[in-house]
């Protein structure tokens, strides 16, 4: 399923002899934001209104057939057919789903259209629909692009150092425990940031992303989370006039399980994106918003790619300019490589083998210094 290979994979012969587990330089890059830019096509910067509804019409077609076939036809398979036809449904819906997701999170960043007033409505429909407070994050989202790689301002998946490391992480280091890690990670890792901020940035009050008064946003922010709990409110509502209507059971197998699998890779995408061995961060001293954003690592998930609309394996790009639109993303990348030399990384390590791997090589970070004396801080494993 998630098993990388070269199904998709852009990269050129002298990538793939790459060892991906190399450092990626952590000093000054020579090239600029403005030469990144000028390396990109321009057409590639300019969002079609069309194409982008295009491509979430037909995300929205496949939801649709999905949906009917499970409804019509799973529960008159016999036994045992129905046992298997009811995962298959759950798979396929849940990694199209977590595509329209993408979709909602490329409103966030104002790359569906020219009109940031049509990013926010589907936007919010989107991610209201997944009950993801589309505004809330999209303004934590946004910070944390404002501040990848940096240990004290980046929003989320903030690596510890080994000191603030807590007293159970002793008895994880084994492969029971990374078992227990990834399941739980990528059961409740998802709602717990939101309700909670776990794995956020550390604030001096309780944080909630459906909190307008927490401590994560603005005043000038707050009433557009009023606006976004609205719309997890309205979709909680529909679900629960559905389970009155149709049973719980039939919306378990219909949209929770679909949507426990949306979460899931929500958190395996994201995760995977920013921990890495070969990746550095930096404290206060050091970081700078391009080497920030040049501190992530593409994947591939195979046919998955297409299905994430690139947002797996053009990650890097979309750092460094986030609102270029999904179908653009590709071709930008694959311009800006040349240019970014060491300082592009690219990961085709099969998903599953990678994620093992990441949890079980990446538990805290430690500093060390780096070229001119710089201190840069890196992965370990060590306990």
């Amino acid at each position: 399923m998630g098993a990388g290979g070269n199904m998709t994979s852009p990269t050129t012969k002298k990538e793939q002899k790459k060892n991906p587990l190399q450092r990626v330089p952590s000093s000054k890059p020579p090239f600029t934001l403005s030469d990144i830019k000028k390396a990109i096509p321009p057409h590639c910067f300019q969002r079609s209104l069309i194409r982008s509804f295009f491509y979430l019409v037909h995300d929205l077609i496949l939801v649709s057939i999905f949906y009917y076939i499970a409804t019509t036809y799973i529960h008159v398979l016999p036994s045992p057919y129905n046992y298997l036809a009811w995962p298959t449904y759950w798979i396929v819906q849940g990694c199209v789903c977590t595509g329209i997701w993408v979709i909602g999170h490329e409103c966030g960043h104002h790359g569906f259209s020219d009109y940031q007033w049509v990013d926010d409505i589907v936007g919010l429909i989107l991610h209201s629909a997944l009950l993801t407070p589309y505004f809330a994050w999209k303004h934590s989202h946004r910070r944390h692009h404002a501040n990848t790689g940096s240990l004290e301002n980046d929003e989320v998946y903030i690596p510890r150092l080994k000191s603030k490391l807590r007293w159970y992480y002793k008895y994880l280091n084994n492969p029971l425990g990374r078992v227990f890690v990834l399941a739980f990670t990528l059961t409740f890792a998802w709602p717990l940031y939101l309700l909670f901020n776990i794995s956020g940035k550390k604030y001096d009050r309780f944080a909630c992303h459906y909190d307008p008064y927490s401590p994560i946003y603005t005043d000038r922010e707050r009433l557009q989370i009023y606006i976004s709990d609205a719309g997890v409110i309205a979709t909680t509502y529909v679900l629960y006039r559905v389970a009155l209507t149709q049973g719980i059971t039939s919306l378990v197998c219909i949209y929770g399980v679909p949507l426990l699998i949306v979460n899931g890779f929500i958190v395996l995408i994201t995760l995977l994106h920013h921990t890495h061995s070969s990746l550095p961060h930096y404290d206060s001293s050091e970081w700078d918003y391009l080497r920030g954003a040049l501190a992530t690592v593409d994947r591939d998930y195979g046919v998955l790619n297409k299905v994430f609309h690139n947002v797996t394996d053009t990650h890097v790009l979309h750092h460094i300019f986030s609102y270029i639109s999904h179908y653009h993303a590709m071709e930008a990348t694959n311009a800006i490589k040349p240019l970014l030399g060491e300082y592009y990384q690219f990961d085709d390590t099969p998903i599953f083998k990678a994620m093992w791997r990441d949890t079980k090589e990446c538990i805290y970070v430690e500093k060390e210094r780096g070229s001119q004396g710089k201190v840069v801080y890196w992965y370990k494993n060590k306990l």
